[in-house]
């Protein structure tokens, strides 16, 4: 199964100075706030890696090797999680080299939107046709960029009982809080796609 996580590295190895162009742009250009650039760079290696698989052919193959298929989708669930950490890491050393203002909080709350964010993609691509799973992360991503910060705005000043709550919380708890909701919906994402992918023809 880790061999499987291997060879997502090395499918994406030619392009992952191009990641890291990427990543650098924000940090250095870009006006966008840490929370923002270090989601963005936890999703770019995923998508793509699932862009990539989604191939009819390369399902065949790996369908072909010694691996189960609870095997091949939990080499894919736990390498997007290795993926992540380091993004974050790459993503770190940017802003810190770049004297851009981050903190454990930023890192918190992307890491949780990055997990929740995938935990519905990654099942979706196993329903969706082939092809049309890289144009939902990007038209989901660029819809969910512009219509949550309002809605949580609004939700925030009609809900005040429950904004009133939250603000009561220690920060550490409510960051710890939140990446834990993220893994338990990412770990139930993750039995999920399992099952999907067990009935799947290919």
């Amino acid at each position: 199964m880790f061999n499987l996580i291997r060879r997502d590295f090395i499918i994406q190895k030619r392009q992952l100075l191009l990641y890291l162009l990427l990543i650098l742009f924000f940090v250095i250009v870009g006006r966008q706030d840490s929370v923002f650039i270090f989601l963005l760079a936890s999703l770019i290696m995923p998508v793509n890696m699932i862009a990539y698989d989604e191939k009819p052919e390369t399902n065949i193959l790996l369908n072909s090797m010694p691996y189960t298929r609870f095997e091949i989708i939990a080499s894919r669930f736990l390498g997007t999680i290795v993926f992540i950490i380091l993004s974050i890491g790459v993503t770190s050393v940017l802003l810190y080299v770049f004297n851009r203002p981050f903190s454990i909080a930023d890192i918190a709350i992307s890491s949780s939107l990055a997990l929740l964010l995938l935990s519905f993609y990654l099942p979706m691509t196993y329903i969706m046709k082939p092809g049309y799973s890289s144009p939902f992360a990007l038209v989901s991503f660029l819809v969910l960029a512009g219509i949550v910060p309002p809605i949580v705005s609004y939700l925030g000043e009609r809900l005040t009982s429950v904004t009133d709550f939250l603000l009561g919380l220690s920060m550490p708890i409510l960051y710890t809080s939140a990446l834990l909701l993220g893994i338990v919906i990412y770990t139930a994402s993750w039995g999920i796609t399992t099952f999907i992918y067990r009935r799947k023809a290919f």
